[in-house]
């Protein structure tokens, strides 16, 4: 049996007010608020922190590989999956890798661990963000996901894989050129005469692979940034009422790449044994994937359910939120400059900086950072 052995998501502490918008600007937000990620995270620290959570979930097994997302990610040209794996603590045996650059590539990833042998890693996160006011702003939203793949063998699979359904087309509805740090988005309606035929292929595909019919879906989650074609959709899928879950839309923004494995997260921390989950994702075509959830699932706690996350939260000032973002410019605090960034030193301190690595005072018991 092949699937999923462990999922854990990440949602920052801080939250956005879309109200507050409107109040500084006299147009945007809309209501609820959006995940926020600090001055000091990034995709990368976010997907740590997912990774370990899921690793936590494991109860001890260390995958084969990590394969990383990001439409948004923190380096080009070098793999940023090297940090995960450094702060993971993996063998240096276990492959690190970037499938990123676009919105599809976390659920694409998922999909290709699961299609595959051995156990892996598979993390996704991003963080969204748009020029004030607009809607890409306030809709989008900041998080991590990570998903641990492989068979029975490995460990206790909590969600089986039955199959997946996939339809892809070339068309211009989205898109963001190198350095830029906005999307652009072509007229609404144009989106969704192009996503909702292609989400209903892919949905039909995966029930043949699957053998299930729409009644037998417990839940399904949809997602995508084209609301308006994710919402026609969920209408047309013939799920039972109440089988659509709570996309996160509200509390938490849509998270780009990493949300369909905070979704598949989020549904397993509810999930009862025997559930069929449906995972849809719109981006540049459609995909869905199907599990069922096997008894494991008693056993398994979450080390951090995203409901609790979710539940936990501060607010942050608009005005602060387009600092970090870089939108606005305010005066930075007065310290020092740092020291000059040294490849070999960082390389030989890998242990602490990735790893948080310390020690303890044999007489007060105080931990030190890093080893004394």
């Amino acid at each position: 049996m092949r699937g999923i052995l462990s999922a854990a998501g990440y949602v920052p502490f801080r939250r956005l007010q879309r109200a507050e918008v409107a109040k500084m600007f006299g147009s945007g937000g809309g209501r609820g608020t959006r995940s926020v990620a600090s001055y000091d995270e990034d995709t990368t620290t976010m997907g740590v922190e997912a990774a370990r959570l899921a690793m936590r979930a494991a109860g001890g097994v260390e995958p084969d590989a990590v394969w990383f997302s990001t439409s948004d990610p923190a380096y080009l040209d070098k793999t940023n999956a090297t940090a995960l794996h450094a702060a993971l603590r993996l063998d240096a045996a276990a492959a690190a890798f970037d499938l990123g650059g676009a919105l599809r590539s976390g659920i694409g990833a998922l999909r290709i661990a699961l299609d595959s042998t051995g156990h892996a890693l598979v993390v996704s996160a991003d963080v969204r963000t748009g020029l004030p006011t607009s809607g890409d702003e306030s809709a989008g939203g900041d998080g991590a996901a990570a998903v641990l793949v492989g068979d029975d063998a490995d460990g206790a699979v909590i969600a089986e894989y039955l199959g997946a359904g996939a339809a892809t087309d070339e068309f211009v509805d989205r898109w963001r050129a190198p350095g830029e740090h906005r999307s652009k988005v072509w007229e609404e309606r144009f989106g969704e005469t192009k996503y909702v035929p292609l989400g209903e292929q892919a949905w039909q595909a995966a029930l043949k692979r699957a053998e299930l019919t729409p009644d037998d879906v417990t839940r399904a989650a949809v997602t995508g940034l084209h609301a308006r074609a994710v919402k026609a959709l969920g209408a047309r899928l013939g799920v039972h009422d109440g089988g659509l879950v709570d996309d996160l839309s509200t509390a938490v923004g849509t998270t780009g790449t990493a949300h369909p494995a905070l979704l598949l997260a989020s549904m397993l921390e509810t999930a009862a044994p025997g559930d069929v989950l449906a995972l849809v994702m719109l981006a540049d075509g459609a995909d869905v994937l199907m599990f069922r959830v096997t008894e494991a699932i008693a056993q398994s706690a979450p080390a951090r359910p995203v409901a609790d996350q979710i539940a936990t939260a501060g607010d942050l000032p608009y005005g602060k939120f387009l600092s970090w973002r870089g939108m606005v410019t305010v005066e930075p605090p007065r310290r020092p400059e740092p020291a000059r960034v040294s490849s070999s030193a960082a390389s030989r301190s890998e242990d602490w900086k990735f790893g948080f690595v310390g020690s303890r005072d044999r007489v007060s018991g105080a931990l030190h950072l890093p080893r004394s």
